[in-house]
């Protein structure tokens, strides 16, 4: 696809980037990498979550802060590797814009070993880029709704800490990038709060590019090219990996109907050595 996409957002679209902003960080799926063991999105790993939760963690050391809605900065920590136990996020209290096409159900799922990041705050940021114009429901094939722990699902989105991610992901470890393997949908702590050098837009707008990439996999899409040099990166292009001439995107539809798309392919970007825990002790 050749021809230039705006980057104009709607005023809609510029109150959602606000309610992802509140959160710090980000990250996406490795070069080359086909997740091929099929996992089920029925309990979750490491036994079932004894809460569904929607409050904040108890504060830990650290020196960065996310800030919420309703509660002081709070320090942001996580270890290099999780317990694999998991606080979800209570249902959407009301549906999402979508009222066509084939519906979803997902749950957002956070690792307790997070500190710092309220599950309720994750989800609501997840959510709002789901039901973003701009989104996966734009071109009426979906609708994506948030349920509970105890609901049926299709899918589960899990922010985890970088070792964590290497098991769920089950293809090679590498403790940076984020994955989908079947219904886990695995969105990398590390890159969630940290984003990627050189990405060169807000980490907003790379929050919204990581959940797009990584759903968008469970959706059935694969990996794309940059369609040309200053033109908007697809949301399926490696973001995280590099933006090979293109600028950065978050959306699938950044024009409403008709889905934005570059060339079927990855390209054979070195992924970075992996990160230790955050803040480092």
């Amino acid at each position: 696809m050749s021809t230039k996409v705006t980057r104009r957002w709607s005023t809609a679209s510029a109150a959602l980037l606000l309610v992802v902003a509140l959160l710090t960080g980000c990250g996406l799926p490795a070069a080359g990498q086909s997740p091929t063991v099929p996992v089920g999105a029925g309990p979750l790993l490491g036994g079932p979550p004894s809460d569904t939760a929607s409050g904040r963690p108890p504060a830990s050391a650290g020196n960065a802060g996310v800030a919420s809605s309703s509660a002081p900065v709070t320090p942001v920590s996580y270890p290099a590797t999780g317990g694999n136990r998991w606080s979800v996020a209570s249902a959407e209290t009301a549906p999402g814009r979508a009222t066509g096409g084939r519906l979803l159900r997902y749950r957002v799922a956070v690792e307790r070993d997070i500190r710092g990041m309220a599950v309720g705050d994750i989800a609501t940021a997840v959510s709002a880029t789901l039901n973003d114009p701009h989104g996966w429901t734009a071109g009426g094939t979906w609708r994506l709704r948030r349920v509970g722990a105890d609901e049926t699902t299709d899918f589960t989105i899990y922010l985890a800490t970088p070792g964590t991610r290497d098991t769920l992901c089950q293809d090679q470890p590498d403790g940076y990038t984020s994955c989908r393997n079947g219904d886990r949908v695995v969105l990398n702590v590390a890159r969630w709060v940290s984003g990627v050098p050189g990405y060169g837009a807000s980490l907003a707008t790379y929050r919204q590019y990581m959940v797009n990439h990584e759903v968008g996999h469970r959706l059935g899409f694969g990996h794309e090219r940059c369609p040309g040099r200053g033109q908007p990166a697809p949301v399926m292009q490696q973001q995280t990996l590099g933006l090979h001439g293109c600028t950065a995107n978050a959306w699938p539809y950044p024009e409403g109907k008709r889905r934005y798309s570059g060339p079927v392919g990855a390209y054979d970007d070195e992924i970075p050595r992996r990160e230790g825990s955050y803040p480092a002790h």
